[in-house]
């Protein structure tokens, strides 16, 4: 059982955008100083809406991962890998298909809203009604008991914490598991078994949630056990069989608050993105022709800072200073519209140095970027693997 790892992916989609870097990179960047993280590229996710385009995947692979690195995403701290070089995903999902209920699949809430979004695209396949269920074997091939996600994506770990419990219920039967259980609570030491004995009553009988946080936590504290005996335990307080698959836990992540061009939300469907890595000219060409308040047509017109999209990238850029500038000088037309951008370029220009720095060198070697993936697939695959030979000896399908 493990306490701290951290599973994220991300679908290949291209070049990534500023929206991406304050949503998801900046987090874990953040989380690789905290957690064990394996962060991969979801090419086979991918496939789910893209399957008729499949030539542009390889080349928006690399461009991805050359963007997580500038972003600041350290293989030295972080395991980066490719979703479709660990077949143990695949054979997972299959396995777990065997057990999995239709009905589960069709209420998962993003089902019918990307049929809906993506309606000029034939989405009626099996490939995109199991996909919630491929995130599931994602997460459970690392035993991953963390995976950061916004409000909109806990649902799919929720999902994954019933099939983690379904799985378990129906295969962690092991014969003898309570004489096994016992034994291994001995290990404990007398007033640790006595106090987990304790938790354990308070949980079963009187459905104390509090207990059961208790006793996990002293287990996860405890140094001497064998990874059987853990999950044993673990599955004996909850009066079941032996965990096999890790239950993860939603992280929450802040919404990002990056507008687009436009002041919408940043999104390369609605065309309004800057990328991280776009050049200094691109980036002050975008931002001197955003849209302003429509009624500053003239430069001596006054404006209204809230109805400009410009003033949304104040907001994530500029200080208190900056911000209160801007207020009076658009109000009483004391700056004008170029003025107010020239900040906001700089801090965009400011915030991508040392981006483009990091990048440099994975464009002048691309074969460093190819090592630190093959690096990071060869430790996932031996964790996946460790995974998937619990889960067929458990299925009966470890007969040679």
């Amino acid at each position: 059982m493990y306490t701290n790892r951290v599973l994220s992916g991300m679908r290949p989609t291209g070049s990534l955008h500023l929206g991406h870097y304050h949503g998801v990179l900046r987090n874990w960047v953040r989380l690789q100083h905290e957690y064990e993280c394996f962060f991969f590229v979801a090419d086979w996710h991918a496939l789910t809406t893209h399957y008729d385009t499949p030539e542009i995947i390889e080349q928006n692979v690399w461009d991805m991962v050359i963007d997580w690195l500038a972003a600041g995403v350290d293989p030295a701290q972080a395991t980066l890998f490719i979703q479709s070089r660990i077949p143990e995903h695949a054979e997972l999902h299959l396995l777990l298909s065997m057990i999995t209920p239709i009905g589960w699949l069709e209420r998962v809430p993003t089902y019918k809203d990307q049929q809906e979004k993506l309606s000029d695209k034939d989405l009626s396949t099996y490939g995109f009604l199991g996909y919630p269920l491929l995130q599931s074997a994602d997460i459970l091939i690392y035993r991953a008991n963390q995976v950061p996600v916004g409000e909109d994506q806990v649902p799919h770990i929720e999902f994954t914490r019933e099939i983690a419990r379904r799985f378990n219920h129906i295969f962690g039967r092991e014969p003898g598991f309570e004489d096994k259980a016992e034994a291994a609570v001995k290990k404990l030491g007398a007033r640790r078994a006595r106090l987990y004995r304790q938790l354990r009553t308070r949980y079963l009988e009187q459905g104390d949630t509090q207990a059961l946080a208790s006793a996990r936590a002293l287990l996860e504290e405890t140094q001497n056990l064998t990874l059987g005996d853990r999950e044993r335990l673990f599955g004996y307080i909850e009066g079941g069989g032996k965990v096999i698959l890790t239950e993860p836990q939603a992280l929450l992540t802040e919404a990002s608050r990056m507008p687009g061009l436009d002041g919408q939300k940043m999104s390369k469907s609605y065309n309004n993105t800057i990328t991280l890595r776009e050049d200094a000219d691109g980036v002050a060409k975008k931002i001197k022709t955003m849209p302003t308040d429509p009624a500053r047509v003239k430069r001596t017109d006054p404006g209204d800072p809230e109805k400009c999209p410009v003033w949304q990238l104040h907001l994530v850029y500029s200080d208190e200073q900056r911000r209160e500038w801007v207020q009076q000088g658009c109000k009483s037309a004391g700056i004008g519209c170029l003025e107010c951008k020239q900040p906001v370029i700089d801090a965009v220009l400011a915030e991508q140095k040392p981006m483009r720095e990091r990048a440099q060198k994975y464009l002048e070697d691309p074969t460093l970027v190819r090592s630190i993936i093959a690096d990071g697939c060869e430790k996932a695959r031996k964790l996946a693997q460790e995974t998937l030979r619990d889960v067929r000896q458990v299925m009966g399908l470890d007969y040679s």
